[in-house]
Protein backbone atom coordinates (compact mmCIF):
# COMPACT_ATOMS: atom_id res chain seq x y z
CA UNK A 1 0.00 0.00 0.00
CA UNK A 2 1.63 3.71 -0.97
CA UNK A 3 1.77 5.30 2.17
CA UNK A 4 0.19 9.49 2.48
CA UNK A 5 1.97 11.30 0.35
CA UNK A 6 2.47 14.08 3.20
CA UNK A 7 1.43 14.34 7.17
CA UNK A 8 0.86 17.79 8.41
CA UNK A 9 3.19 18.75 11.64
CA UNK A 10 2.92 22.06 12.64
CA UNK A 11 3.64 22.17 16.17
CA UNK A 12 7.06 22.01 17.23
CA UNK A 13 6.61 20.00 20.20
CA UNK A 14 5.52 17.44 17.72
CA UNK A 15 7.98 18.00 14.74
CA UNK A 16 11.38 17.89 16.28
CA UNK A 17 10.45 14.43 18.32
CA UNK A 18 9.29 13.16 15.45
CA UNK A 19 12.64 14.17 13.12
CA UNK A 20 14.68 12.78 16.14
CA UNK A 21 13.19 9.64 15.89
CA UNK A 22 13.85 9.53 12.55
CA UNK A 23 17.35 10.03 13.28
CA UNK A 24 17.43 7.31 15.94
CA UNK A 25 15.94 5.00 13.32
CA UNK A 26 18.27 5.47 10.15
CA UNK A 27 20.36 3.07 9.39
CA UNK A 28 22.31 4.22 5.97
CA UNK A 29 21.79 7.48 5.77
CA UNK A 30 21.02 11.17 7.36
CA UNK A 31 20.91 14.55 5.60
CA UNK A 32 19.98 17.65 7.57
CA UNK A 33 20.13 20.99 6.44
CA UNK A 34 18.42 24.19 7.98
CA UNK A 35 19.40 28.09 7.85
CA UNK A 36 19.61 28.13 11.76
CA UNK A 37 21.40 25.95 14.03
CA UNK A 38 21.49 27.31 17.61
CA UNK A 39 23.18 25.44 20.84
CA UNK A 40 20.26 25.34 22.80
CA UNK A 41 18.50 22.31 24.12
CA UNK A 42 17.48 21.16 20.83
CA UNK A 43 20.70 21.94 19.20
CA UNK A 44 22.16 19.22 21.83
CA UNK A 45 19.43 16.93 21.31
CA UNK A 46 20.16 16.78 17.69
CA UNK A 47 23.81 16.72 18.11
CA UNK A 48 23.40 13.98 20.39
CA UNK A 49 21.46 12.13 17.83
CA UNK A 50 23.44 12.77 14.95
CA UNK A 51 26.87 11.48 16.73
CA UNK A 52 25.09 8.39 17.69
CA UNK A 53 24.00 7.65 14.43
CA UNK A 54 27.51 7.99 12.99
CA UNK A 55 29.04 5.86 15.66
CA UNK A 56 26.60 2.99 14.35
CA UNK A 57 27.55 3.83 11.03
CA UNK A 58 25.47 5.82 9.15
CA UNK A 59 26.47 8.25 7.05
CA UNK A 60 25.26 11.51 8.37
CA UNK A 61 26.12 14.81 6.37
CA UNK A 62 25.10 18.12 7.66
CA UNK A 63 24.93 21.97 6.18
CA UNK A 64 24.09 25.16 7.96
CA UNK A 65 23.82 28.48 6.78
CA UNK A 66 26.88 30.48 8.34
CA UNK A 67 24.71 33.50 8.75
CA UNK A 68 21.81 32.40 9.76
CA UNK A 69 24.12 30.19 12.03
CA UNK A 70 26.56 32.46 13.25
CA UNK A 71 26.17 31.85 16.99
CA UNK A 72 27.44 28.43 16.77
CA UNK A 73 30.69 27.54 18.04
CA UNK A 74 33.55 26.61 15.44
CA UNK A 75 34.17 23.48 17.11
CA UNK A 76 30.58 22.58 17.92
CA UNK A 77 30.46 19.33 15.53
CA UNK A 78 34.29 18.37 16.10
CA UNK A 79 32.89 15.17 17.89
CA UNK A 80 29.95 14.51 15.13
CA UNK A 81 33.17 15.12 12.48
CA UNK A 82 35.67 12.66 14.68
CA UNK A 83 32.76 10.01 14.23
CA UNK A 84 32.47 10.35 10.84
CA UNK A 85 30.19 12.88 10.08
CA UNK A 86 30.15 15.59 7.17
CA UNK A 87 29.85 19.19 8.34
CA UNK A 88 29.51 21.84 6.05
CA UNK A 89 28.55 25.83 6.48
CA UNK A 90 27.15 27.45 3.71
CA UNK A 91 28.93 29.99 2.18
CA UNK A 92 31.28 31.06 4.52
CA UNK A 93 30.81 34.66 6.28
CA UNK A 94 33.01 37.23 5.43
CA UNK A 95 31.96 41.12 4.57
CA UNK A 96 31.84 40.56 0.80
CA UNK A 97 30.19 37.42 1.33
CA UNK A 98 27.29 37.62 3.65
CA UNK A 99 24.07 38.45 0.92
CA UNK A 100 23.15 35.03 -0.60
CA UNK A 101 22.17 32.48 1.92
CA UNK A 102 20.90 28.97 1.99
CA UNK A 103 17.46 29.65 3.35
CA UNK A 104 16.51 25.73 3.31
CA UNK A 105 14.78 23.39 5.86
CA UNK A 106 15.28 19.84 5.35
CA UNK A 107 15.52 16.60 6.94
CA UNK A 108 16.12 13.27 5.03
CA UNK A 109 16.26 9.71 6.34
CA UNK A 110 17.63 6.75 4.44
CA UNK A 111 15.96 8.22 1.41
CA UNK A 112 12.89 6.70 3.02
CA UNK A 113 11.25 9.80 5.13
CA UNK A 114 12.01 13.66 4.58
CA UNK A 115 10.66 16.55 6.65
CA UNK A 116 10.08 19.82 5.17
CA UNK A 117 8.97 23.45 6.24
CA UNK A 118 10.14 26.76 8.40
CA UNK A 119 11.09 24.65 11.18
CA UNK A 120 14.82 25.60 12.00
CA UNK A 121 16.93 23.90 15.17
CA UNK A 122 16.57 26.23 17.67
CA UNK A 123 14.45 26.20 21.27
CA UNK A 124 12.13 29.25 20.10
CA UNK A 125 10.40 26.82 18.06
CA UNK A 126 9.59 24.45 20.19
CA UNK A 127 6.22 24.95 21.04
CA UNK A 128 2.40 24.81 20.22
CA UNK A 129 2.88 27.76 18.74
CA UNK A 130 0.02 29.78 20.62
CA UNK A 131 0.78 29.67 24.54
CA UNK A 132 4.59 29.20 23.45
CA UNK A 133 6.95 28.78 20.91
CA UNK A 134 6.57 30.39 17.23
CA UNK A 135 4.02 29.46 15.13
CA UNK A 136 5.26 27.24 12.14
CA UNK A 137 4.10 25.12 9.65
CA UNK A 138 6.14 21.91 8.73
CA UNK A 139 5.44 18.10 7.20
CA UNK A 140 7.11 14.44 6.87
CA UNK A 141 6.75 12.95 3.57
CA UNK A 142 7.52 8.82 3.47
CA UNK A 143 6.50 8.53 -0.39
CA UNK A 144 9.98 7.07 -2.07
CA UNK A 145 9.07 8.68 -5.23
CA UNK A 146 8.97 12.23 -3.01
CA UNK A 147 11.86 11.89 -1.12
CA UNK A 148 14.13 10.84 -3.93
CA UNK A 149 14.38 14.26 -5.53
CA UNK A 150 14.74 15.80 -2.01
CA UNK A 151 17.38 13.77 -1.39
CA UNK A 152 19.13 14.77 -4.65
CA UNK A 153 18.43 18.30 -4.09
CA UNK A 154 20.29 18.18 -0.97
CA UNK A 155 23.09 16.77 -2.50
CA UNK A 156 23.70 19.29 -4.85
CA UNK A 157 24.01 22.10 -2.94
CA UNK A 158 26.04 19.98 -0.35
CA UNK A 159 28.75 19.91 -2.92
CA UNK A 160 27.96 23.73 -3.88
CA UNK A 161 29.22 24.19 -0.38
CA UNK A 162 32.49 22.84 -0.52
CA UNK A 163 35.26 25.09 0.46
CA UNK A 164 36.95 25.49 -2.85
CA UNK A 165 33.51 26.03 -5.07
CA UNK A 166 33.96 29.80 -5.84
CA UNK A 167 31.43 32.06 -3.98
CA UNK A 168 30.44 34.05 -7.23
CA UNK A 169 28.77 30.57 -8.78
CA UNK A 170 26.28 30.46 -6.42
CA UNK A 171 24.94 33.76 -7.27
CA UNK A 172 24.62 32.42 -11.36
CA UNK A 173 22.80 29.20 -10.64
CA UNK A 174 19.63 28.21 -10.02
CA UNK A 175 18.74 29.04 -6.13
CA UNK A 176 15.12 28.01 -5.90
CA UNK A 177 14.68 24.38 -6.21
CA UNK A 178 10.74 23.77 -6.57
CA UNK A 179 9.58 19.93 -7.13
CA UNK A 180 6.17 19.59 -8.62
CA UNK A 181 3.89 16.90 -7.82
CA UNK A 182 1.12 16.17 -9.98
CA UNK A 183 -2.53 14.22 -8.70
CA UNK A 184 -3.35 11.87 -10.00
CA UNK A 185 -1.60 9.70 -9.02
CA UNK A 186 0.84 11.72 -7.34
CA UNK A 187 4.53 11.65 -8.82
CA UNK A 188 7.45 14.05 -8.56
CA UNK A 189 7.82 15.81 -12.03
CA UNK A 190 11.02 17.88 -13.20
CA UNK A 191 10.57 21.14 -13.78
CA UNK A 192 12.29 23.36 -15.98
CA UNK A 193 14.04 26.32 -14.85
CA UNK A 194 11.34 28.32 -13.88
CA UNK A 195 10.73 30.28 -10.81
CA UNK A 196 8.50 29.91 -7.68
CA UNK A 197 7.45 33.67 -8.62
CA UNK A 198 6.27 32.30 -11.76
CA UNK A 199 4.42 29.03 -10.97
CA UNK A 200 2.50 31.06 -8.37
CA UNK A 201 1.25 34.02 -10.91
CA UNK A 202 0.08 31.26 -13.32
CA UNK A 203 -1.60 29.21 -10.13
CA UNK A 204 -3.25 33.05 -9.55
CA UNK A 205 -4.18 33.98 -12.86
CA UNK A 206 -7.24 31.52 -13.33
CA UNK A 207 -7.59 31.23 -8.33
CA UNK A 208 -10.94 31.50 -7.43
CA UNK A 209 -9.41 30.46 -3.41
CA UNK A 210 -6.62 31.92 -1.99
CA UNK A 211 -4.81 31.44 1.35
CA UNK A 212 -1.45 32.46 2.19
CA UNK A 213 0.04 32.46 5.58
CA UNK A 214 3.79 34.03 5.07
CA UNK A 215 5.76 35.44 7.54
CA UNK A 216 8.15 38.43 6.25
CA UNK A 217 5.73 39.60 2.87
CA UNK A 218 7.11 41.58 0.20
CA UNK A 219 5.95 40.43 -3.16
CA UNK A 220 6.70 41.22 -6.37
CA UNK A 221 5.16 43.78 -8.29
CA UNK A 222 3.85 40.99 -10.70
CA UNK A 223 2.94 39.19 -7.82
CA UNK A 224 0.71 41.67 -6.38
CA UNK A 225 -1.17 42.03 -9.29
CA UNK A 226 -1.83 38.58 -9.30
CA UNK A 227 -3.38 38.55 -5.89
CA UNK A 228 -5.64 41.73 -6.75
CA UNK A 229 -6.70 40.71 -9.90
CA UNK A 230 -8.00 37.21 -8.66
CA UNK A 231 -9.76 39.02 -5.93
CA UNK A 232 -11.05 41.60 -8.06
CA UNK A 233 -12.74 39.35 -10.86
CA UNK A 234 -14.35 37.59 -7.62
CA UNK A 235 -12.17 35.39 -5.97
CA UNK A 236 -11.31 35.54 -2.59
CA UNK A 237 -7.86 36.26 -1.21
CA UNK A 238 -7.03 35.99 2.04
CA UNK A 239 -3.33 36.29 3.66
CA UNK A 240 -2.58 35.85 7.49
CA UNK A 241 0.64 38.26 8.12
CA UNK A 242 2.52 38.43 11.20
CA UNK A 243 0.95 40.59 14.24
CA UNK A 244 4.74 39.97 16.37
CA UNK A 245 7.49 38.98 14.25
CA UNK A 246 11.51 38.64 14.65
CA UNK A 247 12.42 41.21 11.80
CA UNK A 248 10.30 44.47 12.66
CA UNK A 249 11.48 46.12 9.30
CA UNK A 250 9.51 43.59 7.46
CA UNK A 251 6.36 44.13 8.95
CA UNK A 252 7.21 47.60 8.67
CA UNK A 253 7.80 47.37 4.89
CA UNK A 254 4.53 45.18 4.25
CA UNK A 255 1.98 47.29 5.80
CA UNK A 256 3.49 49.57 2.99
CA UNK A 257 0.81 47.51 0.67
CA UNK A 258 -1.73 47.00 3.03
CA UNK A 259 -4.05 49.81 1.34
CA UNK A 260 -3.91 48.82 -2.12
CA UNK A 261 -4.30 45.11 -1.36
CA UNK A 262 -7.73 45.33 1.10
CA UNK A 263 -9.09 48.28 -2.22
CA UNK A 264 -8.59 45.54 -4.24
CA UNK A 265 -10.52 43.17 -2.23
CA UNK A 266 -7.80 41.45 -0.56
CA UNK A 267 -8.87 40.33 3.20
CA UNK A 268 -5.68 40.81 5.25
CA UNK A 269 -5.32 39.20 9.13
CA UNK A 270 -2.16 39.33 11.65
CA UNK A 271 -1.29 36.83 13.73
CA UNK A 272 -1.33 37.47 17.49
CA UNK A 273 -0.51 35.03 20.11
CA UNK A 274 3.14 34.51 19.30
CA UNK A 275 5.47 35.34 16.18
CA UNK A 276 4.39 33.89 12.85
CA UNK A 277 6.99 32.11 11.04
CA UNK A 278 4.87 29.91 8.63
CA UNK A 279 4.79 29.54 5.04
CA UNK A 280 2.08 28.47 3.26
CA UNK A 281 0.06 29.11 0.35
CA UNK A 282 -3.15 27.46 -1.30
CA UNK A 283 -4.68 28.25 -4.27
CA UNK A 284 -7.16 25.86 -5.57
CA UNK A 285 -6.54 22.46 -5.01
CA UNK A 286 -2.62 23.52 -5.43
CA UNK A 287 -0.64 24.02 -2.39
CA UNK A 288 3.06 25.56 -1.75
CA UNK A 289 4.94 24.38 1.70
CA UNK A 290 8.64 24.83 2.06
CA UNK A 291 11.59 27.57 3.50
CA UNK A 292 10.12 30.23 0.40
CA UNK A 293 8.57 33.77 2.11
CA UNK A 294 6.78 35.85 -0.47
CA UNK A 295 9.86 38.68 0.36
CA UNK A 296 12.14 39.57 -2.18
CA UNK A 297 15.30 37.63 -0.34
CA UNK A 298 13.45 34.04 -0.86
CA UNK A 299 12.33 35.14 -4.77
CA UNK A 300 15.53 36.48 -5.78
CA UNK A 301 18.31 35.94 -4.07
CA UNK A 302 18.43 33.06 -0.84
CA UNK A 303 18.59 29.63 -1.62
CA UNK A 304 15.19 28.30 -1.01
CA UNK A 305 13.23 24.51 -1.41
CA UNK A 306 9.29 24.72 -2.19
CA UNK A 307 7.17 21.76 -3.05
CA UNK A 308 4.29 22.68 -5.22
CA UNK A 309 1.28 19.76 -4.65
CA UNK A 310 -1.62 19.33 -7.33
CA UNK A 311 -3.31 17.03 -4.76
CA UNK A 312 -7.21 17.24 -3.22
CA UNK A 313 -6.26 15.66 -0.28
CA UNK A 314 -3.21 17.48 1.03
CA UNK A 315 -5.19 20.99 -0.51
CA UNK A 316 -7.76 20.25 2.05
CA UNK A 317 -5.00 19.52 4.90
CA UNK A 318 -3.11 22.82 3.90
CA UNK A 319 -6.97 24.58 4.62
CA UNK A 320 -7.29 23.49 7.76
CA UNK A 321 -4.10 24.39 8.56
CA UNK A 322 -4.73 27.77 7.52
CA UNK A 323 -7.76 27.82 9.22
CA UNK A 324 -6.37 26.71 12.71
CA UNK A 325 -3.85 29.93 12.12
CA UNK A 326 -6.55 32.20 10.98
CA UNK A 327 -8.75 31.20 14.33
CA UNK A 328 -5.81 33.36 15.88
CA UNK A 329 -5.66 35.90 13.67
CA UNK A 330 -7.47 39.63 14.01
CA UNK A 331 -8.58 40.98 10.98
CA UNK A 332 -7.19 44.48 9.37
CA UNK A 333 -10.86 46.39 8.27
CA UNK A 334 -9.80 48.41 5.33
CA UNK A 335 -12.65 50.94 6.37
CA UNK A 336 -10.21 51.86 9.50
CA UNK A 337 -6.50 51.39 8.48
CA UNK A 338 -5.45 54.23 6.89
CA UNK A 339 -7.42 56.78 9.21
CA UNK A 340 -5.63 55.01 11.91
CA UNK A 341 -2.23 55.33 10.73
CA UNK A 342 -0.50 58.50 11.42
CA UNK A 343 2.45 60.20 8.49
CA UNK A 344 5.11 59.63 10.15
CA UNK A 345 3.74 55.62 10.37
CA UNK A 346 3.10 55.74 6.40
CA UNK A 347 6.58 57.15 6.06
CA UNK A 348 7.96 54.10 8.26
CA UNK A 349 5.96 52.23 5.59
CA UNK A 350 7.70 53.29 2.85
CA UNK A 351 11.45 53.63 3.77
CA UNK A 352 11.62 50.01 5.44
CA UNK A 353 9.87 48.69 1.97
CA UNK A 354 12.86 51.03 -0.06
CA UNK A 355 15.40 49.43 1.96
CA UNK A 356 14.23 45.90 1.95
CA UNK A 357 13.15 45.92 -1.75
CA UNK A 358 15.66 47.73 -3.33
CA UNK A 359 18.67 48.65 -0.83
CA UNK A 360 19.12 44.97 0.29
CA UNK A 361 19.26 43.18 -2.68
CA UNK A 362 21.34 46.13 -4.88
CA UNK A 363 23.67 45.47 -1.65
CA UNK A 364 23.77 41.79 -2.27
CA UNK A 365 24.32 41.70 -6.38
CA UNK A 366 27.11 44.43 -5.58
CA UNK A 367 29.32 42.60 -3.52
CA UNK A 368 29.06 39.78 -6.12
CA UNK A 369 30.51 41.83 -8.53
CA UNK A 370 32.89 42.92 -6.79
CA UNK A 371 34.41 39.68 -6.29
CA UNK A 372 34.88 38.94 -10.04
Amino acid sequence: MMPAPLEWICVGRRIFPAMLDAIGSARNSIRLETYIYSDGRLGRLFADALLAASKRGVRVSVLVDDFGSWSLPANYFDALIAAGGWVRRFNRLTFWRFAVRDHRKLLVCDDRVAFVGGFNISDEYDGDGIACGWCDVGARIENPDLVAPLAASFDELFTLAKPRVRPLRRIFIRRQSVLQCDDPPLRHRDLKPASFSKLLRRDLARARDVRIVSAYFLPTYRLRRAMMHAARRGGRVRLILPGKTDVPISKLAARNFYKRLMQAGVEIYEYEPQILHAKLICVGHVTYIGSANLDIRSLRLNFELVIRFHDKVIAAGAAEVFENILAHSRRIEPETWHENQAWWQRLKYRWANFLLTRVDPYVALQQYRERR
